[in-house]
């Protein structure tokens, strides 16, 4: 059976030929459809893998580890940042090992074209000691993806399967079967105090010393099964390129050029056999690799070893970059550099044309309220929104920085608004300081900052915006959305009854698109002391869109319309633009994204914004 899919989707299929039993992740660009179509899959056949979204990327990667030292295969999934939030368990599960395959599908992100830091996986690799596949292709992900189970039970070690954004979401017809293939074995726990407890320095070193045989079997099975390849052999030139980029490569470099070639689909450890060939016969080496010279520095440490005497080029030497993402204008020039050639721009290969696009909420979201009446609320106070610090978190909420908002000051990781505005209250900042966090964040990593504000009576403001999806990866569920949007057996978490039973000293619930109820609660949660909590809730526009049209708009009445621009000033909505009219140009509602939230109802002092009954689907 044929399918266009993408690398996320061939990285879930390839673990249902694997047999996988337990898939647990959360969501992050671009690593978010693996569990999307595993989720998918799992609703759709009777048989299938238990898959859930975590609360966070620490307990995913804690239930897939559980299961597979059962002896069942499983899967954690995440993004970059989200192996940082896992690290404290992914190197402890390292140094113990597993029985069955044990999975960690990682997708980087070189360019950070969903934000974050440029963090390479590899490098976390090094330190954890685990072996890392590279895909570059979906085709290649599918099948990578099963190898990667095998190698895990064949060294007794979890797998880093690495991705990046350009094959995570690339598409490719692939010929596959696309079922699951279900592996029956029954679940079995031997007590081994010895393996997996970390009590006393001489289990620990006994468990390293395991570790690192065990990754040295590692490099002899993915030598053995020729997992990298090599073409071209008969060179004193070559090029090495790391995952992803051999698409790049293959295109770059046509056959008859006279390069050898080494494509590398595994990174660590090194098939040091193979780049022994490729050292004992070649004058020059380049390396292709996006973000860090993690293949680099371990060549170079071959070669210098072996007492290689000729140039290896790539980024320690300052021919290629390790920021951003590659193209082919990279893989020209560090060719041109490996045959002593100046740079020659290859005909057609101009830069893309870059298109600036507005950074902002959707039409309808209910955030957009939260902002607008925090504004109100700073202004009817006199305290200013360019004095009082507001702390953004990960997430749709972090919109809140940009125009026209201009709310948010901070973004570092999950959680980290609510532990910045205490360090902000420790600091002295007198005026009220803000934290903003999602709902989802919240559950993920807000919980124990806020904790730790309560036992040291912080005197901060928390607004928890609750839009019951967790939005910006692709509205997948968290343990706050309503049940019936929920998987069979589940229960949704009461938002409100955690920060109750934390002890904060303040309490309110507020609807965003209820302006001044919701600016007077806010107005209210600023000059009061002690740890506040708002919670505003309201459902996100686009899954209420998808469920139910919408039954009521609104328009701006040109005639009344003064082009004062106050309505798209303060909502910065997509939904509003300047329409020509006659002599004139007044604002319009565009009634395709019209969602009737009215918040440019509450901004018009001219009531040339009225509401208008209309079934609309979206």
């Amino acid at each position: 059976m044929k399918k266009m899919i993408i690398g996320n989707q061939a990285i879930a299929y390839g673990a249902l030929a694997a047999g996988v039993h337990v898939v647990a992740g959360y969501p992050g660009t671009p690593s978010s459809e693996v569990l999307t179509e595993l989720l998918n899959y799992a609703q759709n056949n009777p048989e299938a893998p238990y898959v859930e979204w975590s609360v966070n990327e620490k307990v995913a990667f804690e239930i897939a580890a559980g299961a597979a030292w059962t002896g069942k295969r499983a899967l954690a999934a995440m993004k970059m940042s989200g192996a940082n939030v896992a690290a404290d368990s992914i190197l402890s599960v390292a140094y113990s090992g597993t029985k069955g395959g044990l999975v960690l599908y990682i997708a980087d992100d070189p360019g950070a074209e969903a934000g974050m830091p440029e963090q390479d996986t590899r490098v976390f690799a090094l330190w954890a000691g685990l072996p890392v596949l590279e895909t570059s292709s979906p085709e290649q992900a599918y099948y990578q993806c099963q190898f990667a189970f095998e190698l895990s039970e064949a060294t007794e070690l979890p797998v880093i399967l690495r991705s990046v954004t350009s094959v995570a979401h690339a598409q490719e017809l692939i010929d596959a079967d696309f079922a699951y293939q279900h592996i029956d074995r029954e679940p079995l726990f031997k007590r081994d105090i010895f393996r997996f407890t970390k009590a006393g320095s001489a289990i620990c070193l006994d468990q390293h010393h395991s570790l690192l045989a065990r990754l040295e079997k590692a490099e002899k099975i993915i030598s053995r099964r020729n997992i990298n390849s090599m073409v071209n052999k008969e060179n004193s030139l070559f090029a090495i390129s790391a995952g992803s980029l051999k698409p790049y490569l293959i295109e770059s470099l046509p056959p008859e050029e006279g390069i050898g070639v080494v494509y590398l689909e595994s990174s660590y450890p090194l098939d040091q056999e193979l780049i022994d060939r490729v050292l004992d016969q070649a004058d020059r080496i380049v390396i292709f690799e996006e973000l860090e010279p993690v293949v680099e520095m371990l060549i170079r440490s071959q070669a210098g070893r072996k007492g290689f005497n000729g140039t290896i080029i790539g980024k320690m030497d300052g021919v290629l970059p390790r920021v951003g993402r590659y193209s082919k204008k990279e893989i020209f020039k560090g060719l041109a550099a490996l045959k002593q050639e100046s740079v020659v721009e290859e005909e057609g290969s101009k830069e893309a044309i870059t298109v600036k696009h507005p950074i902002t909420f959707c039409a309808g979201c209910p955030h957009r309220g939260t902002y607008m009446a925090l504004n109100r609320a700073l202004k009817k106070t006199k305290l200013g929104k360019k004095e009082t610090i507001v702390t953004g978190d990960i997430g749709c909420t972090i919109l809140g920085m940009n125009p026209p908002f201009d709310s948010c000051w901070t973004e570092v990781s999950m959680g980290s608004s609510i532990g910045l505005a205490q360090g902000f209250v420790s600091a002295g900042v007198e005026k009220p300081v803000v934290a903003t966090i999602g709902d989802s964040t919240f559950f993920h990593a807000g919980i124990p900052p806020l904790i730790n504000a309560v036992q040291h009576r912080a005197n901060l403001l928390l607004i928890i915006l609750d839009n019951g999806w967790t939005s910006m990866t692709g509205f997948q569920v968290n343990p706050g959305t309503e049940e019936q949007f929920q998987n069979s057996n589940t229960r949704r978490v009461s938002l409100d009854r955690i920060v109750e039973a934390m002890g904060v000293d303040y309490l309110k619930v507020i609807h965003p698109l209820e302006m001044d109820e919701a600016v007077d609660v806010i107005k209210e949660g600023l000059l009061e002391k002690g740890v506040r909590v708002i919670i505003s809730r309201e459902e996100c526009a686009i899954p209420r869109g998808r469920r139910e049209p919408w039954q009521e708009i609104y328009e701006i009445d040109p005639g009344k319309c003064t082009f004062c621009k106050s309505c798209l000033r303060e909502t910065g909505c997509p939904a509003l633009s300047v329409k020509a009219m006659e002599d004139n140009q007044v604002m319009w509602i565009d009634p395709e994204l019209c969602t009737g939230c009215g918040l440019c109802y509450t901004c018009c002092r001219f009531d040339a914004i009225h509401s208008k009954r209309e079934v609309k689907d979206v």
